[in-house]
């Protein structure tokens, strides 16, 4: 890896990326430091960020705004999808890593940066997706990971920090690691690493704890049009308002609790609580009316494309070949996936009490057992006869031999 002389690094503020600045510059030999902070929803003070970078050490502190940019782009895609990692995991931490990973290449493609580097260890999924998308978005950029080569624990960090002009806020360090943006929190480590204790309530902001929640039931109306959410009880706004709102609804009624052994990429498993209520409930109600939606067969079919989908994205190939064709298959399927499900939230359950649509393939005359059935009993038994024909060639033969 060749010595780089201007760095885009993405920059959150916390012990490790401020102290990337300095590392950079004295043990990689890095003249300018640029940092980046994305705007994910996660509402931070980005300002005091800026300044903080600044005082590191970066010669400019960048703050983007892209909150938008990951509910359009990253998230509808995911839920058109009905991406669930190991069938419980919605990957809203997951999904903001390829957007921040093209964040980083614009940054560094405008300011003519060689190289890009990140915060991430050795150990976890974030520097595979950051490391592979940014080699697919630009292969030419060098990518750097000072965490994941200096060996230092977090003390020692700090020293090493302080060492350089750098300050620290002296307060009681939270044993969790989490990460949070308007998609849902994920919160890792501590007590949580021995997998038989319970999260505690001190884990969780998005959701209540049971006994805390209402005693009685909400209902919520979600209007979708060609897969993409579109409409609250009735009323017709951004998927962004939409997401944020649905956070606040479900999360009052202690819906959007993940609590997970999951497969890292890297080959261990790791321990994962999740909070992410308006995404865990739009998959949810997306499946839905595409079960009302959609043939038989490619609703069977998209299972399986579903279940690749979500490994994919998880293993950080948001920007792969594969990717890319199943968008494709996903985009053909949504065109029809317009109506509305009505979600009954209690207790932490979003149960799907109703659909409608006006391109359903549902048809109550077809289905009902009442006098207006207008279903063809007669036709049943040729069908049967012909459907079971191979068995029982099979059978007959098995009785003969």
């Amino acid at each position: 890896m060749g010595r780089a002389n201007r760095v885009v690094l993405a920059y959150s503020g916390g012990v490790d990326t401020s102290v990337c600045i300095p590392y950079l510059k004295n043990e990689f030999g890095v003249s300018e430091v640029i940092t980046l902070a994305a705007d994910l929803g996660q509402g931070e003070d980005l300002d005091a960020i800026r300044a903080k970078a600044l005082t590191a050490g970066a010669t400019e502190s960048l703050v983007v705004q892209a909150t938008e940019e990951l509910v359009a782009n990253y998230a509808v895609p995911a839920i058109q999808a009905n991406a669930l990692y190991e069938n419980r995991y919605p990957l809203s931490t997951a999904l903001a890593r390829p957007l921040i990973a093209k964040l980083l290449v614009d940054a560094a493609n405008e300011y003519g940066a060689d190289a890009v580097a990140h915060g991430c260890t050795g150990k976890g999924n974030d520097q595979v997706r950051f490391d592979v998308s940014i080699t697919a978005l630009n292969p030419n950029l060098k990518v750097l990971a000072p965490a994941r080569e200096w060996g230092m624990s977090r003390q020692e960090a700090i020293a090493y920090g302080e060492n350089h002009g750098l300050t620290f806020a002296v307060k009681k360090s939270s044993p969790y690691s989490i990460d949070f943006n308007v998609l849902g929190r994920s919160i890792e480590a501590g007590p949580l690493e021995n997998p038989w204790n319970e999260a505690l309530e001190e884990v969780f902001a998005m959701t209540r704890a049971i006994a805390d929640t209402p005693d009685e039931p909400e209902y919520v109306e979600i209007g979708f049009t060609a897969g993409v959410p579109t409409h609250l009880n009735g009323e017709a706004i951004s998927t962004l308002t939409l997401i944020e709102t649905l956070n606040t609804l479900a999360g009052n009624h202690g819906v959007g609790r993940v609590d997970m052994i999951e497969n890292r990429l890297v080959g261990i498993k790791s321990r994962e609580i999740y909070e992410a209520p308006a995404l865990l409930v739009l998959v949810a109600a997306h499946r839905d009316l595409e079960s009302l939606t959609l043939t038989a067969d490619v609703t069977q079919y998209k299972r399986g494309v579903e279940d690749t989908y979500s490994r994919l994205v998880y293993n950080g190939l948001w920007y792969s070949p594969l990717k890319a064709a199943l968008d494709g298959f996903i985009h053909q399927t949504q065109a029809r996936v317009s109506g509305t499900v009505r979600v009954k939230l209690h207790k932490g359950n979003a149960q799907i009490v109703g659909r409608q649509s006006d391109t359903a393939l549902y048809s109550e005359a077809l289905a009902t057992y009442g006098r207006e059935d207008q279903f063809d009993h007669q036709s049943a038994e040729g069908f049967i006869y012909v459907w079971g024909l191979p068995t029982r060639i099979w059978s007959e033969q098995l009785r003969q031999g």
